[in-house]
C-alpha cells in the first residue's frame, strides 16, 4: 500500500488525502493541527460520531450543513433541541439522518453545557500522549485504529454519559484534533521530530 501521494503542487502527503481538493485542504490545514475549545471539540466529537461506519470525506462534504442545522455546534443551543428538531433533522438530506446519532449529539450537548468552561477541552487533552510516546509512522500500517489513550478517553467520556465515543472514534478525534500526530514520515506536514 502506498503511504504517500504527491499532489499537483509537488508536495508529498499522507495517501488518504488522495485526489480530492477538499480532502487535501483538510489534510494540509486541519488534520493533526492542535484544536482547543469546548465548542470546537464538541463539534469534532459529534462529527466523528456521525462518521462511524462511513468515510470521513462524506462527513467533510456535509460539514457546512451539519454546522448550519446544529446551530454551529453550540452546546447550549443544541442541548435544548426537542422532538420537533429531531424530526427536522431526520428529514434533512444534507446531513447523515441517523436517529441514534442525532439523539446522541443532543444528549452530549446537554452534558457539555453542564461542564465548567474549558472542562471538556481539559478532559480530552489530558489523554493526549506525549510526542515521544511512539515513533512517527513510516507507513499506513504503523497507524493504529485504537490505542490505550483512546480507550481510556472513551471510558472516561462514557462514565460521564457521553454516547458514540468508542475507542476507534476517539482515536480518529485524537488524530484530527492534533492530540497525536500521525502524518506519515515524508509527508510535508510531518513535524520535524
Amino acid at each position: 500500500m502506498t503511504s504517500l501521494v504527491t499532489g499537483p503542487d509537488g508536495r508529498a502527503r499522507c495517501a488518504w488525502s488522495g485526489e480530492d481538493d477538499e480532502y487535501r485542504r483538510y489534510h494540509d490545514e486541519e488534520w493533526g493541527t492542535p484544536l482547543h475549545g469546548d465548542r470546537a471539540l464538541f463539534e469534532k466529537m459529534s462529527l466523528e460520531g456521525f462518521q462511524a461506519g462511513l468515510s470521513w470525506i462524506t462527513i467533510l462534504r456535509k460539514r457546512p450543513r451539519f454546522r448550519e442545522v446544529f446551530a454551529g455546534f453550540d452546546p447550549a443551543i443544541v442541548a435544548e433541541f426537542g422532538p420537533d428538531d429531531v424530526e427536522r433533522l431526520m428529514t434533512d438530506a444534507g446531513i447523515i439522518r441517523n436517529h441514534s446519532k442525532i439523539l446522541a449529539v443532543i444528549s452530549n450537548a446537554a452534558l457539555v453545557r453542564e461542564m465548567a468552561d474549558g472542562e471538556l477541552d481539559a478532559l480530552m487533552w489530558s489523554f493526549a500522549p506525549t510526542a515521544s510516546a511512539r515513533p512517527r509512522p513510516r507507513d499506513m500500517s504503523d497507524v493504529p485504529a485504537v490505542t490505550d489513550a483512546s480507550t481510556a478517553l472513551s471510558k472516561a467520556l462514557r462514565r460521564l454519559g457521553f454516547r458514540f465515543v468508542g475507542p476507534t472514534t476517539m482515536y480518529a478525534l485524537m488524530q484530527s484534533a492534533g492530540m497525536v500526530d500521525d502524518h506519515i514520515d515524508g509527508c510535508w506536514r510531518a513535524s520535524g521530530d
